[in-house]
């Protein structure tokens, strides 16, 4: 079994990942990056998610020799010129503090009203292999912000995007309803037949 690694260490979007792609009939060993503590966090310099996807992709691959997956994600939301688009983990000014980067955003929003509050979530999913050989797709979940938090699944800025044509938001929903309609869900799920054709 060819062994894939998953270019991230937030546990909530390794668990993800796993069963977008087991669902997606991907039979290969998906192993998180924290399985490599050695090998150092790689600065996200590109302006693009999927530049980003595709740097973080090609440097686990060269190290570990492996074929690697990374993806780059975040919020784009329309009234701030697609802000905070690349810069949704550090929003609030220091990686991965999802409370302040919500409490943020939410207070850059709160004179906005519903109609001007439409959003989507943005993924780039890269694989890369340790010849160099590359390839990115993308997905999207639009949407509408909410004012307030609300569920508690997810993680990130999921309890305020409420997808269209739901009454919930994305942190409500279940794990697999979540996977079903998501911008991660559907980049994994396009992937995924090109990893099998470039794996087997």
């Amino acid at each position: 079994m060819t062994r894939l690694i998953l270019a991230t260490r937030n546990t909530g979007k390794i668990t993800e990942l796993r069963a977008i792609l087991a669902d997606a009939g991907l039979s290969h060993e998906l192993v998180g990056a924290d399985a490599y503590p050695e090998i150092p966090d790689v600065k996200e310099t590109g302006v693009t998610f999927a530049e980003n996807a595709l740097l973080k992709a090609h440097v686990l691959a060269q190290a570990t020799g492996l074929p690697a997956v990374a993806d780059d994600s975040g919020l784009c939301v329309e009234v701030l010129g697609g802000a905070p688009g690349i810069f949704s983990a550090r929003w609030a000014g220091r990686h991965g503090d999802d409370q302040a980067n919500l409490d943020l955003l939410l207070a850059q929003l709160s004179d906005i009203d519903d109609p001007h509050r439409a959003a989507y979530f943005a993924c780039a999913a890269a694989l890369a292999l340790p010849d160099g050989t590359e390839r990115v797709v993308e997905g999207r979940l639009t949407g509408t912000l909410r004012h307030a938090p609300a569920g508690t699944h997810g993680f990130g800025y999921d309890p305020i995007l409420q997808p269209d044509g739901e009454t919930r938001t994305c942190a409500e929903l279940t794990p697999a309803e979540k996977n079903a309609i998501s911008h991660r869900g559907k980049a994994f799920r396009a992937l995924a037949p090109i990893v099998q054709e470039l794996l087997g």
